[in-house]
């Protein structure tokens, strides 16, 4: 679901300070809360109102009580909706086969978020990352130029971010490789559409589609099993 503008008045809430900020300047927006007349989801959930230029980066970590894994979409919050069983299957699979294989200028860094710009702060599935401060743990995103990789495992809800929009931000802001993640027709099994960034017009090039199993030699050498979601690191 995307919150856009509402035509209900509304009031100011309070901000936390901008230490630590992700975004650059001093023109951060002060997000705002519906008044008691805007709509409601229960009786302690107030829908967050955008300022008039939209939410950016930072109000992510500044407002209050959001749902986990909201992402920043264009300057307008986009909450997620409860997740199908395969991607949360597909998702631990992933995550453990990488933990085990990549090496170790690499990390594997699950459903966080990454700031490309100012207005854009969504949060890919899976990343790897070439850069970890074992001592800074409460860090809330990542920056985009240590995103080597970027996975996105396809949700209905989230599909036509996942297949139009999110690569074309991903693709604009330099991150190197994309995988984009479904399940096969009919089947309890994953297909992987593979992505290499073509530098000079920043589009994604196809480089391949693998149905079962994903073995690449980039961003470093991988072989991955697409098709046993009951995957365990000691089968």
């Amino acid at each position: 679901m995307i919150y856009g503008k509402h035509p209900h008045e509304v009031v100011d809430m309070a901000t936390v300070s901008d230490e630590n900020d992700p975004t650059i300047g001093d023109d951060m927006s002060a997000p705002t809360v519906a008044a008691p007349s805007a709509r409601e989801f229960g009786p302690e959930v107030t829908v967050p109102l955008p300022p008039e230029d939209g939410f950016v980066a930072g109000d992510l970590d500044r407002i209050p009580d959001l749902p986990p894994h909201t992402e920043l979409i264009d300057g307008s919050l986009v909450l997620v909706s409860p997740q199908k069983r395969f991607h949360m299957r597909m998702l631990r699979s992933l995550e453990l086969q990488l933990l085990d294989q990549v090496p170790p200028d690499l990390i594997v860094e699950r459903e966080m978020t990454t700031v490309l710009r100012k207005d854009q702060r969504p949060e890919p599935d899976l990343m790897l990352i070439s850069t970890d401060d074992p001592d800074d743990l409460d860090v809330t995103w990542v920056a985009v130029e240590d995103v080597r990789l970027a996975i996105e495992v396809v949700s209905p809800e989230s599909r036509t971010r996942d297949l139009e929009r999110k690569p074309q931000l991903y693709a604009g802001a330099g991150i190197p490789h994309f995988w984009l993640i479904e399940q096969e027709e009919g089947e309890a099994a994953g297909v992987a559409h593979v992505y290499e960034l073509d530098p000079v017009r920043k589009e994604y090039v196809a480089t391949g589609v693998h149905r079962r199993r994903l073995k690449v030699t980039v961003p470093c050498e991988l072989d991955l099993d697409l098709a046993d979601l009951s995957w365990r690191r000691d089968r």
